[in-house]
């Protein structure tokens, strides 16, 4: 009986909701018939009497009815309502009950609206809202109860609702016209809103009841915001640009007008809708399409404001007495609050009902400190430690405001991380210039949060943005930085003096935070920030490593982060002794602590001593690891005081490798075990140490270098010479820190760490030890080498010929790198022995798989190629050494086929053998005059360069060996062409070394005009200037006029137009501090062309010379001036200047040759004058 009764009713609900919709369906077409009145106005009374008069049947009868159908009624029924245009009280209460029907109904129907359906839904309740919003403002009515409101915020939730209700919802179409929508509310709310208050004359959200005027209208904003923020976190990655940026556009004009003072209020109300604003700037910022920075200032202004955000009523700003000095000298007063009942995290159901552990006051930065494992903050640092009977409104009002300052926070480093360059110029704006240790009621930075803010979320979030303000590529815009004193700045600072004055404040807080804080990821994150910069005052970095040290010695009391805050402390101090260049005060530092003597067993202190102890604790691998890396930080940067401390490194890494320290046994001539990773680890960054401690004590400055024809050493290119620095080398840029290569003083030590050390590590079962020991080889010198016993030599290159044919990849690239330091050395090429096993073990490794290998290896083979080139003329090219040159030679031409980083080191190879081969040797017998022992390897090459009876041709032909020239110049042509600018640049280089072998006729080279060509469009177009510099260089090498040959009218007029052209040239590129080499150059190579000019040469280059008649004398006449006024400044004139002068007086002699013969006899008496100034 029941079930019909129900079914009965079910009916009679069913049957009334068709009823109704069909009635309505008639009415409205017969008012559209009409034309007469607005159709909403006309079927009013069939909605009240049909549908408005049964609200809650109707919202009964709909999960009742199909569920398309309902959706096609509500829509109807909506189209209605929006095209209403009649604005009164009627239209508008049937406006209000039709949202909040639909509204009703969508939260028991599942619609199923179309796309189009769904596009008429949001135009319909976007101008339903509009009329609302502006009618509200208009009569006053903007409470929580007014219908206008209560029916927008129906529209907004209906939406939202069917969002999350329906999957299909997230395309990024639909979501597009959601975001239009919501846009279109916030900014019809802003516009009533700010004409509201204008015509009020009131710029305050306050009224004068103390309650924020038009709450309402907030909250609508609050919802809409809210709802962009969804958006984007749904599809923000796929909005359109144009939609993005009319979110940026929209949100402008919110910040804008919130940077106001007046505007910002501190209410329940005001902190929601702040958070929702800053939250979806934030996900807008995140999901970047375009440039903010007509944004930046204004957004950075406005955020600037959140900082102090909740916090200035309050008596957290309570100022400070004389208890705790800063590091500045500054000293707080207030007394300290005890804080009690700190403890674990309790549930909340189990929580006291009081709000007393949130009123927290704002902590200074003597407050920070706990006896805890944990800080006495941690237990507000979490929106879900509080529920909402633990907390009363006040508390509430705390926790929101704290989330608007963190959502600010977060912006400022979304819009540091879009643009870092362009963020620096608001650097001020953010971060302090003085008394950063005193708090900041009105004037609020990010160090203000970091140092008072009662939340450790917001001082989290503060962390963060400083440190991505600090990350490259700001860190390289920073070293603009310079610090001078505020009182000599003037009432005008320049940004490099206020970025100073910034970076020095945030030093002092953050070493300040650092002895004081207890909080494990506030701590890491402040090890993040501690940056240095070499502008700042000298004192700067012995005052943070002493800081640095200090909290390392005191310990965290923090039991479960002990270890890694340690490991993270000693990073940072790895960070402080890498700063580059090297500090003069940190070295002084360092000879006191020695001086005052290394006794790690006697409680001494120091940075040396506290280094040393932190080393020896292998039983804590992180720990021990960090501290290596500091000491090899430490040998690298002050190699100077290695051999003072020398002894307790030795001692130390000694400890380290004994077998018995992990309680390893040996095992067929090694220990330990390959899983054990971190013990690996361990041993092989203790060998590093003593790898730079043995760079250090050698002088090592890089491979040796072979001198003799070093095209640098020019005439005025030799006046700009760029020293070369090799990271691999310990830096010596103090002043009193000079290397020696005679330094024998490091034969001691070699010769105990060969001994005591090395012997060891190179048994090591791991191939990481390995490599890092065979590595040890690569820095040591020519002269400690030889000064060592015969024994300890032949222990050192054997070891690098049997690593070189190991199993292990990163051993034998290590043996590469060592055999090619080595090679370098003239004394190996005394042993036909040694030179041939490395040749063997290199030439072997260049066909190996890995890259790393390759890359090394062919390193070594240019090396190699390079002392053979320097050491030809000692020895003679008999069986055994043409046996050697064929193989550098046919391992050299394969490699110019692999990648770029072997394919430079290939044509380095190329270019040092070229300049020895003996090419015009005439072919006797059909022979090569590089010969090789074995007819079967000569068999191999693919460059067989024998003669046949059919190659009668070449057998006459007095360059010799053509197939070998021919293969190593098309090698050149297809690296130069294919290759990257490194190759690019070796091959102009190689190109010179060809040039220069005196057996080439390139006067019968059918090349050669290829080559000039080449040459000339890399001088020209190359937007390298070092590749330019090489080109020109080459290009200057030929010394006859025989050797340019047809080439050499278009090299004179080339180099020529360039160097005429040089000031205005277009080329921007991170190179152009080479410019003035690159002049230099230019003006060798031109003087050099010019002398070869005579009466002889072709009729177009006099015709081109005579045309450039004026330019050549007043560049003649400034080089002329150029040398006299250096004869002035020197009494004696040194050997490169009469170079330069006989470069000069030839090229003008050449040019008053070339300008008789074409009866230009007054240009030639102006030449004639400068001849005489000249000479």
């Amino acid at each position: 009986m029941a079930e019909e009764t129900e079914l009965s009713n079910s009916i009679v609900l069913v049957r009334s909701w068709r009823t109704a919709f069909l009635t309505l369906r008639d009415e409205t077409q017969t008012q559209s018939q009409i034309q007469s009145t607005d159709t909403l106005i006309s079927v009013i009374p069939v909605l009240d009497e049909l549908v408005f008069a049964h609200f809650n049947s109707f919202v009964a009868a709909s999960p009742l009815l199909p569920p398309h159908e309902v959706t096609s009624d509500l829509m109807y029924l909506l189209n209605v309502a929006a095209s209403s245009n009649c604005t009164n009280e009627g239209t508008g209460r049937a406006l209000y009950l039709i949202c909040h029907l639909i509204y009703n109904i969508a939260l028991r129907v599942p619609l199923a609206l179309s796309s189009s359906a769904w596009s008429e839904m949001l135009g319909s309740f976007s101008k339903i809202a509009k009329y609302f919003i502006e009618n509200a403002v208009r009569v006053g009515s903007v409470s929580d109860n007014s219908t206008g409101i209560k029916a927008t915020k129906d529209c907004l939730e209906t939406i939202r609702h069917l969002i999350s209700m329906d999957p299909r919802r997230s395309s990024t179409s639909e979501n597009i016209q959601l975001v239009e929508f919501l846009l279109h509310i916030v900014v019809c709310c802003h516009s009533e809103l700010n004409g509201s208050y204008q015509s009020n004359g009131n710029m305050s959200c306050r009224g004068d009841s103390g309650k924020v005027q038009h709450a309402s209208l907030w909250k609508v904003q609050t919802t809409a915001f809210c709802m962009v923020s969804e958006s984007f976190t749904r599809v923000g990655s796929s909005f359109p640009v144009g939609t993005w940026q009319s979110v940026v556009e929209v949100l402008r004009k919110v910040m804008d007008s919130l940077a106001a003072k007046m505007l910002i209020a501190e209410d329940g109300v005001l902190s929601r809708f702040y958070t929702s604003v800053l939250q979806c700037l934030h996900l807008v910022l995140v999901n970047r399409k375009g440039s903010l920075s007509d944004h930046l200032a204004a957004f950075v202004a406005a955020l600037r404001v959140f900082l102090a955000y909740g916090l200035n009523t309050s008596s957290s700003l309570s100022c400070h007495g004389d208890k705790d000095p800063g590091p500045s000298s500054h000293r707080f007063s207030s007394k300290e609050t005890i804080k009690k009942d700190v403890g674990a995290y309790r549930p909340p159901h189990l929580r006291r009902r009081t709000g007393s552990s949130l009123q927290q006051p704002l902590t200074k930065p003597s407050q920070i400190s706990s006896d805890h494992d944990s800080s006495p903050l941690e237990c507000s640092s979490s929106d879900s430690d509080y529920s909402d009977s633990d907390i009363g409104p006040k508390d509430f009002d705390t926790v929101r405001s704290c989330k608007a300052r963190v959502a600010a926070i977060n912006c400022i480093q979304d819009l540091c991380e879009a643009d870092p360059k362009a963020f620096i110029a608001q650097w001020t704006m953010l971060l302090p210039t003085n008394d950063v240790l005193q708090p900041r009621k009105y004037e609020a930075t990010l160090m203000t949060c970091l140092l008072f803010d009662p939340f450790l979320k917001t001082r989290l979030a503060s962390a963060s943005a400083i440190a991505a303000m600090l990350e490259e590529p700001s860190s390289v815009a920073l070293q603009v930085a310079e610090y001078r004193d505020s009182t000599k700045c003037g009432s005008y600072m320049a940004l490099s003096s206020s970025l100073g004055q910034i970076l020095m404040q945030l030093h002092a807080g953050v070493l300040y935070l650092i002895q004081h804080e207890r909080h494990t990821g506030l701590l890491t994150s402040l090890f993040k920030i501690l940056m240095l910069y070499s502008r700042m005052p000298g004192e700067l970095l012995p005052r943070v490593l002493s800081s640095l040290r200090l909290r390392i010695e005191e310990g965290f009391s923090f039991k479960n982060d002990q270890t890694s805050l340690l490991a993270i402390s000693i990073s940072c101090l790895t960070g402080a002794i890498s700063t580059s260049p090297s500090s003069s005060h940190v070295n002084e530092m360092f000879e006191a602590e020695i001086s005052a003597g290394l006794y790690l067993d006697k409680g001494g202190s120091g940075v040396l001593i506290t280094l040393l102890r932190h080393a020896e604790q292998v039983a804590n691998p992180p720990i021990c690891l960090e501290a290596l890396q500091a000491l090899k930080a430490l040998c690298h940067n002050y190699p100077n005081i290695v051999a003072a401390c020398w002894k307790q490194i030795s001692a130390t890494v000694y400890q380290i490798l004994r077998p018995d320290t992990f309680r390893l046994s040996y095992s067929k001539g090694a220990f330990g075990h390959e899983s054990l990773s971190s013990m690996d680890k361990v041993v092989s960054s203790a060998v590093k140490v003593l790898d730079e401690c043995l760079r250090a004590v050698s002088g090592f400055k890089g491979t040796e270098d072979l001198f003799g024809d070093r095209l640098g050493e020019t005439p005025f290119v030799s006046d700009f010479v760029r020293d070369k620095k090799i990271s691999s080398a310990p830096s010596y840029d103090l002043e009193n820190v000079v290397p020696s290569r005679d330094n024998l003083s490091g034969n001691s030590v070699w010769s105990e760490a060969i001994e005591k050390h090395i012997s060891i590590s190179i048994c090591h079962v791991s191939g990481m030890v390995r490599a890092a020991s065979i590595t040890c080889f690569a820095g040591i010198t020519c002269a400690v080498l030889f000064s060592l016993r015969k024994q300890q030599q032949q222990f050192i290159l054997s070891s690098c010929i049997k690593a070189a044919n190991d199993s292990v990849p990163s051993l034998r690239a290590a043996a590469c790198r060592a055999i090619g330091v080595i090679a370098c050395f003239p004394e190996i090429f005394k042993s036909a022995e040694i030179l041939h096993e490395f040749i063997n073990a290199v030439e072997v490794n260049t066909h190996d798989q890995p890259v790393l290998v390759r890359v090394t290896a062919s390193w070594a083979l240019a090396n190699i190629c390079d002392s053979f080139r320097h050491s030809v003329s000692e020895i003679s090219l008999d069986s055994e050494a043409n046996f050697r040159l064929v193989t550098l030679l046919e391992c050299s031409l394969k490699l110019t086929t692999d990648g770029d980083k072997i394919k430079s080191n290939a044509v380095r190879a190329l270019g040092n053998l070229s300049r020895v081969i003996p090419f015009a040797n005439p072919l006797e017998q059909g022979k090569c005059p590089v010969t090789c022992p074995g007819i079967s390897k000569m068999e191999n090459f693919s460059w067989k360069c024998t003669v046949t009876n059919k190659d009668t041709a070449l057998s006459s032909d007095p360059l010799g060996c053509v197939h070998l020239l021919e293969k190593i110049v098309q090698a050149f042509l297809s690296c130069i062409t294919t290759g990257n600018v490194k190759v690019q640049w070796n091959v102009c280089h190689a190109l010179s070394n060809l040039f220069l072998n005196e057996s080439l006729r390139m006067q019968r080279s059918d090349w050669a005009s290829s080559i000039y060509s080449i040459l000339l469009l890399l001088l020209r177009d190359s937007s390298n200037y070092k590749i330019r510099i090489q080109a020109a260089a080459a290009l200057a090498v030929p010394s006859t006029l025989l050797d340019y040959g047809s080439s050499f009218s278009d090299v004179v007029q080339s180099i020529l137009h360039i160097l005429e052209n040089l000031t205005t040239d277009q080329h921007s590129t991170p190179s152009f501090k080479y410019r003035i080499a690159l002049e230099k150059q230019l003006t060798a190579s031109m003087l050099h062309v010019l002398g070869l000019c005579s009466s002889n040469s072709h009729e177009p280059l006099k015709e081109f010379l005579l045309k450039k008649a004026l330019f050549l004398e007043c560049w003649l006449k400034d080089l002329c001036s150029s040398l006299e006024s250096r004869i002035q400044q020197d009494d004696e004139v040194d050997f490169c200047r009469n170079q330069k002068r006989e470069l000069v007086l030839q090229a003008i002699k050449s040019l008053i040759e070339v300008y008789e013969s074409k009866n230009q006899s007054s240009l030639a008496q102006k030449l004639q004058k400068l001849i005489a100034a000249c000479g």
